[in-house]
C-alpha cells in the first residue's frame, strides 16, 4: 500500500533525514521518500505488518507532527 502523510515542523535536510529514518525503522515499510519542499512523506508499506497509525506515531516520536 502507498500513502502520503503531511509532515509539519521540518525546516532542514536534517529534519527530512530524521523523518525518513524514523519511517524506515517501522516494521513493514518498503520505501520512503520525504520531501522537505512539499512537507510530506510518501511511504510504501505492507499493510499486514504496519498501519497508518504506526507511520504517524513514528513521525511524532521523531519530533514532528503528522496529518
Amino acid at each position: 500500500m502507498k500513502t502520503t502523510i503531511k509532515v509539519k515542523g521540518m525546516s532542514c535536510g536534517g529534519c527530512r533525514a530524521g523523518v525518513e529514518n524514523a519511517l524506515k525503522r517501522v516494521p513493514g515499510v518498503l520505501s520512503v521518500n520525504v520531501s522537505l519542499e512539499q512537507a510530506e512523506a510518501s511511504v510504501e508499506f505492507d499493510e499486514n505488518k504496519a498501519a497508518l497509525k504506526d507511520l504517524k506515531a513514528a513521525i511524532v516520536k521523531a519530533g514532528f507532527s503528522a496529518e
